[in-house]
């Protein structure tokens, strides 16, 4: 298990580079499935979770050439099917919860798709219903082993269908697209996630061939097609890595630049951290974040305490609220940060307080932080990352922090973030990772 060593108190500065969309990665890759010409993609991360996801397509047969640093070749157009009923597939699938992507296109293509139950960070409960009840409304056959934690699907032909998501499920639209846009006539989905990693993998499947409308809204229309073709596609930054920056730089009181944010696809990230007090400035693509000795956390208009809450896409997105946590920490001020989606995704905050954070944990999806406005730094200690997220703000933490801090078990951190510590350290940072 890897461990960083982090001696914090050191101001940044400098410029980075956001890496590929993890999310959007996981979706695009499980779509060159689809078809049995070439499809380039550009702007892959180089993180755990993404290699593990081209890794077993390759195992599955997928011919897959590297072109240059983050631009890969793929072409699926001899694949070994068994493979998806062997040991090693059902121990890799398990290991990576972004595996669930490859059903869809495997069940629209060949009519068929195995998948041992998919693993992931330890957040809380995260139910695949939307997923197989999409494929069942498409006509597929759903059996489950449920002591091999085995699910398989099957269908002679999918049929298009109307369906009414019973939650706005990024992954669940996805897989669901990834199938219709195969199947024979229209789909339509209702309160579908709209998420601009959703608008991208749409995006690239009408370039394939597919017939999508309603792009950027939550009513999707799939006319189905009988087969798709090859094309180039460009993963967007990463808006997590973007935010996870926006708070290092507010935190330790750094001067930082964003540069080729997507600005247009950030939808409420830059607002919400303004909220904290923080100050950022848009430079035609590029965020600009200015060293600040203080930032102060508003109020709502009434005088009441803010809220920083998630919500499907438009709203604020879930990855970055413990983000908005950590740097909360240091302003001056009072947040409610209210996690409604998983609920384990607070319990890293005990870590927090004994470095000296003043958070007072409501309940699993409710914490109130009490900023310490710079004037009582936070100690270092030894801690374990728990998940992605949490990881990446326990790193944070302790970059703010007076003294040498450790953080075990960052294969966590590495699942979603390329060479997290290399980054840093170019501007300043002082991060040793051993093993």
């Amino acid at each position: 298990m890897g461990s960083f060593i982090i001696e914090g108190g050191h101001r940044l500065k400098g410029e980075i580079i956001p890496q590929g969309a993890k999310n959007e990665a996981l979706q695009v890759i499980s779509a060159v499935l689809l078809t049995d010409e070439e499809v380039e993609i550009e702007n892959i991360p180089d993180i755990i979770d993404v290699n593990k996801l081209i890794d077993i397509l390759r195992n599955l047969g997928v011919k897959i050439r590297k072109k240059s640093k983050g631009t890969f070749v793929f072409q699926a157009d001899d694949l070994n099917l068994d493979y998806l009923q062997s040991e090693e597939f059902k121990t890799k699938g398990g290991g990576l919860r972004g595996s669930i992507m490859i059903m869809g296109p495997l069940l629209a293509r060949f009519g068929k798709a195995y998948m041992t139950k998919p693993g992931g960070d330890k957040i809380g409960r995260r139910r695949l219903d939307t997923h197989f009840e999409g494929f069942i409304k498409l006509g597929a056959h759903l059996e489950v082993d449920p002591d091999k934690h085995f699910f398989s699907v099957e269908a002679e032909q999918l049929k298009g269908a109307d369906m009414l998501l019973d939650e706005a499920s990024v992954t669940g639209t996805a897989n669901i697209i990834l199938a219709a846009v195969l199947a024979k006539g229209k789909t339509t989905i209702y309160n579908a996630a709209c998420e601009p990693y959703i608008q991208q993998l749409t995006k690239m499947l009408n370039r394939m061939g597919a017939k999508i409308s309603g792009i950027g809204s939550n009513f999707l229309t799939i006319e189905g097609v009988a087969k798709l073709s090859g094309t180039k596609h460009r993963v967007l930054p990463d808006m997590i890595e973007i935010g996870s920056w926006i708070g290092l730089a507010a935190i330790t009181r750094s001067e930082i630049t964003i540069k080729n944010v997507s600005w247009d696809n950030l939808g409420q990230i830059p607002r919400v951290f303004k909220k904290l007090g923080i100050k950022l400035e848009r430079r035609d693509d590029d965020i600009y974040i200015p060293a600040q000795e203080h930032y102060t956390i508003q109020t709502f208009m009434d005088g009441s305490i803010l809220t920083v809450s998630d919500a499907p896409w438009p709203g604020f997105t879930p990855d970055l609220l413990s983000i908005v946590l950590v740097t909360a920490i240091q302003a001056e001020g009072v947040v409610l940060i209210h996690q409604k989606m998983f609920e384990s995704r607070l319990f890293f905050v005990d870590k927090l307080i004994d470095m000296g954070a003043q958070i007072i944990l409501n309940d699993p999806h409710r914490a109130t932080v009490i900023g310490l406005n710079h004037k009582t730094p936070l100690k270092s200690t030894t801690m374990t990352s728990p998940d992605i997220r949490a990881g990446v703000s326990l790193l944070i933490a302790a970059l703010s922090a007076e003294g040498k801090s450790v953080i075990h078990n960052i294969e966590q951190i590495d699942r979603g973030y390329e060479a997290i510590d290399k980054k840093l350290n170019k501007l300043g940072a002082r991060i040793e990772r051993v093993n």
